[in-house]
């Protein structure tokens, strides 16, 4: 699928906020503690303004997507126990660039940890909808079922069966 200027503009936007929340997570403060997830997304979405790669409302936009997509993750990470997000995000790993997987992991393993916290939320974050931007892994139609699986940072299609517009992310053995 051949995405617009502007799409790959918040594409970009996405992995390089990405990026900036596993820097800022790795980041250790004065006192010995480190940055939460929420602080390090908001660090993320600041620092994208404020270098003028995108609007305040692109940069929250996608803070609130990278926001659901790693609560989701670190939700698989901690009802199942298992240490393998290939089982999340169901691809074959080789066609997953290793620096964007290795980034999920990172922040996944993080946000494992918070996620006992956030229960209530993530049930109402985990929700997906046609033209948000998610990461790598695969959503399936509220309505019909039909699966939809995105290698990368993609902005969501209405589904291609039903064209309805609610999605929720498919996990392991789920399908």
């Amino acid at each position: 699928m051949t995405q617009s200027p502007s799409m790959n503009h918040l594409l970009e936007g996405y992995d390089r906020m990405m990026e900036r929340v596993r820097e800022y997570l790795d980041e250790v403060q004065p006192d010995g503690s480190t940055p939460n997830l929420e602080g390090a997304i908001q660090r993320a979405v600041y620092r994208a303004v404020a270098a003028e790669e995108l609007s305040e409302a692109e940069a929250r936009l996608l803070g609130d997507y990278l926001a659901r997509d790693l609560r989701d993750a670190g939700r698989h990470l901690a009802g199942g126990g298992r240490e393998d997000l290939g089982d999340w995000l169901r691809l074959d790993l080789e066609l997953v660039e290793a620096r964007l997987l290795e980034l999920f992991q990172a922040a996944a393993d993080r946000t494992r940890l918070e996620m006992l916290a956030f229960e209530e939320d993530l049930e109402r974050t985990s929700h997906y909808r046609t033209g948000e931007i998610t990461g790598p892994g695969t959503l399936r139609c509220d309505h019909c079922g039909r699966e939809l699986r995105f290698h990368g940072p993609s902005r969501i299609p209405p589904c291609p069966v039903c064209h309805t517009t609610a999605f929720t992310r498919v996990a392991g053995e789920e399908a």
